[in-house]
């Protein structure tokens, strides 16, 4: 019987579709000894924490590793296929997820609601009701999304048809934009922007990509949301901004380091709103994740490709391993 083996718990309906393809196994803990210990005899690893590169050469059944959502970074692509394992994820299902956390935070920000909310609960109703002439309106004011994948599309639609905002971004395509949305590079949108979103993925060319040079640069009262990865913005230039009230706000739902640490300076900001790591993850969401994820694990243990094969160049090392399973 084939071992799927997933680093969290999978949805209700993902677990009933997997209930008949094999054994079901949930990792005990997420250091990487562990998984690398129990992720040994799997024919399929679905991932929602890094694993350690070293899996993949100590698993000699493994045919794929799957990524519960879209970003790969948490899965070591080159390790996997140096050992001729498959690698998959399931892109856009919670693009709208991510995307309305965007505007949710941008609300809130604006209208200053974790310093109304702490002074209405401590001190009284004018207490908080005396924070509303300085909130500010999202109307009129200029988006600028950096990363025009699936969640920098929809933060535009959102953007645009929900709220009638002037919509900038930065892609590796400009030609991916609609008409309507101006292609700018990342030092024009960071000098323009009222809004910058960050929805682009993490490589080595966008790490760091927001460098105390680009914030310095950024609109006097402007407001940055990061939605992409902890390692897309220089940490200590953007702390240094906020302490010196060049920015009007931050919200950041990742971290170069997670989970953050309790006594890390972002949280002692009052116009800093932090989630942890969960802009993406909805009821909803997850069923859709889930169930991306368990289809892709029953295509590949019915010898058959993932439709969301995520590194081709692997497929010669595959099909040595097994060769019923290159279709």
């Amino acid at each position: 019987m084939a071992v799927i083996y997933s680093t969290h718990a999978l949805h209700p309906r993902a677990s009933e579709m997997l209930a008949g393809a094999g054994e079901l196994s949930i990792a005990s803990a997420l250091d990487p000894g562990t998984l690398e210990r129990e992720g040994r005899r799997a024919d399929i690893v679905i991932v929602r924490a890094p694993l350690p590169p070293t899996l993949f050469a100590q698993a000699p059944g493994l045919r794929a590793a799957i990524r519960h959502g879209a970003g790969l970074d948490m899965i070591p692509v080159e390790a996997a296929t140096d050992a001729g394992v498959l690698v998959a994820n399931v892109p856009a299902v919670n693009a709208r997820s991510v995307a309305e956390h965007v505007f949710f935070v941008i609300m809130a920000l604006l209208r200053r609601f974790r310093m109304m909310d702490r002074d209405l609960r401590a001190t009284g109703w004018l207490a908080g009701r005396d924070h509303s002439e300085r909130t500010q309106e999202l109307a009129g004011r200029t988006l600028g999304v950096i990363g025009f994948g699936n969640v920098g599309k929809a933060v535009t639609e959102i953007g645009r048809q929900g709220f009638g905002l002037n919509v900038i971004a930065n892609s590796r395509n400009p030609r991916s934009l609609p008409e309507d949305v101006r292609f700018a590079t990342v030092d024009e949108l960071v000098a323009e922007a009222d809004i910058l979103v960050l929805s682009c993925p993490l490589t080595p060319l966008t790490t760091g990509l927001l460098s105390r040079d680009r914030i310095r640069r950024m609109r006097p009262g402007s407001i940055l949301v990061n939605v992409s990865r902890g390692a897309v913005v220089d940490d200590g230039a953007l702390i240094e901004a906020l302490r010196e009230g060049r920015i009007g706000g931050a919200a950041l739902d990742v971290f170069v380091t997670q989970p953050l640490p309790t006594d890390h300076p972002y949280l002692l900001f009052d116009n800093v709103i932090v989630t942890p790591h969960m802009a993406g993850i909805t009821e909803q969401s997850m069923m859709r994740m889930g169930l991306g994820a368990a289809e892709e694990t029953l295509r590949v243990l019915a010898n058959r490709l993932p439709l969301n094969l995520r590194n081709p160049e692997v497929l010669e090392r595959y099909r040595q391993r097994f060769p019923a399973g290159s279709d």
